[in-house]
């Protein structure tokens, strides 16, 4: 049996936290399914950081297709997850579907990487109280908020749950994801 990863999008994810490490993550061997409220074809988008905005920019960016619609996940068939960013999670957290499959991964304390935008899911399904993050930097109260201690860093790793920023981090994001995943669940 394969050694399966999920990522949990949507519309509006950032395109380069949802196809970097898809790619990486196939690149190891890795089989990467991408779940989305509906199977379709998404639209993500660009986040840029430009002289004299006071936050990011937003482009339009790539489009992929989903595999499996969230209420259809099996999340004892997948060995980790991967939470993008980008706006995709501000409405995502609202799903109670892809509540429950966040809750799973961390009741069973299966590898979670989150980045970005992608801590209000996790927040959402209750997995962050007492944990160490980091997420884009705005979103500081809001993981305080879920009970979390905020630390501004390029990726935090507590215990299978490791965070990063934004996709400038996505080195150490992954680097680090990829050291918890490979110990839990390493390729068969």
């Amino acid at each position: 049996m394969p050694t399966k990863v999920l990522i949990v999008t949507g519309d509006a994810a950032e395109s380069l936290e949802v196809l970097y490490p898809y790619q990486r993550l196939r690149e190891e061997g890795y089989e990467v399914h991408l779940a989305a409220p509906t199977v379709k074809r998404l639209r993500f988008v660009v986040h840029d950081f430009e002289e004299g905005f006071d936050t990011y920019t937003e482009k339009p960016g790539y489009t992929w297709p989903a595999d499996v619609a969230f209420a259809d996940v099996v999340t004892e068939e997948y060995d980790g997850v991967v939470v993008p960013g980008g706006r995709a999670p501000e409405y995502l957290r609202n799903d109670p579907e892809v509540r429950r499959i966040l809750a799973a991964f961390a009741a069973d304390d299966k590898p979670i990487a989150q980045i970005c935008h992608g801590p209000l899911i996790t927040a959402a399904a209750g997995a962050l109280d007492g944990r160490r993050v980091t997420a884009y930097p705005a979103l500081e109260p809001d993981m305080r908020a879920a009970g979390a201690a905020f630390e501004d860093a390029e990726a935090v790793v507590d215990g299978t749950l490791v965070s990063a920023r934004a996709w400038p981090d996505h080195s150490a994001w992954m680097r680090e994801f990829l050291t918890v995943l490979r110990a839990k669940a390493p390729v068969t």
